[in-house]
């Protein structure tokens, strides 16, 4: 699940399927009891249908979680954080940084740092597309050292700078589901 709309979804189909939960967060959903297989089978439908699944536990949980942490920091967490990604990473998981992306990498197809930098381009995108911030402005609220940078990634990423990206017409921004 990677935005506010996913977990509602999974809430509903909870509700629908009269499942008791705790909480449902950004990749994961907190049962109040166990369920039969029969209910778990209802459920693992219902979420394919949403587009998700179960996962199977261990090191997909740690991915799941990994990536729920960047999505929710960069697009959803209004203050700019205040230590690097690797730290914050790292804290939050309790494991070293250099086994977290050396795992994201091996299960991915694509380093920690470009899924991290993906998510944020898309968070510029979306800023720009408001017209409410200056590039400087977006840069410090997404902890790049400068505009110049930031604008540099962009275009790595893109192939147009920022202000290109913002003065063309129908400027395409992805879905959190699909960076």
């Amino acid at each position: 699940m990677v935005c506010p709309r996913c977990i509602a979804a999974v809430e509903t189909l909870c509700k629908d399927l009269n499942i008791a939960y705790q909480s449902v967060e950004l990749g994961k959903l907190e049962l109040k009891e166990s369920l039969s297989n029969e209910i778990l089978q209802e459920l693992d439908e219902g979420l394919k249908k949403l587009g998700f699944e179960r996962s199977s536990g261990g090191q997909h949980d740690l991915i799941t979680h990994i990536k729920s942490l960047v999505i929710h920091q960069i697009h959803h967490n209004k203050e700019p954080l205040t230590i690097n990604f690797s730290n914050f990473l790292s804290e939050q998981t309790h494991h070293e940084y250099t086994y977290l992306s050396r795992l994201f990498s091996s299960n991915e197809g694509e380093t920690l740092e470009q899924f991290i930098l993906k998510q944020k381009i898309e968070k510029v995108k979306e800023l720009l597309s408001y017209d409410e911030m200056s590039l400087t402005e977006i840069a410090y609220q997404l902890n790049y050292s400068s505009a110049a940078y930031l604008s540099s990634q962009f275009k790595k990423i893109t192939g147009q700078t920022p202000s290109a990206f913002k003065n063309s017409e129908g400027s395409k921004r992805l879905s959190l589901d699909k960076i």
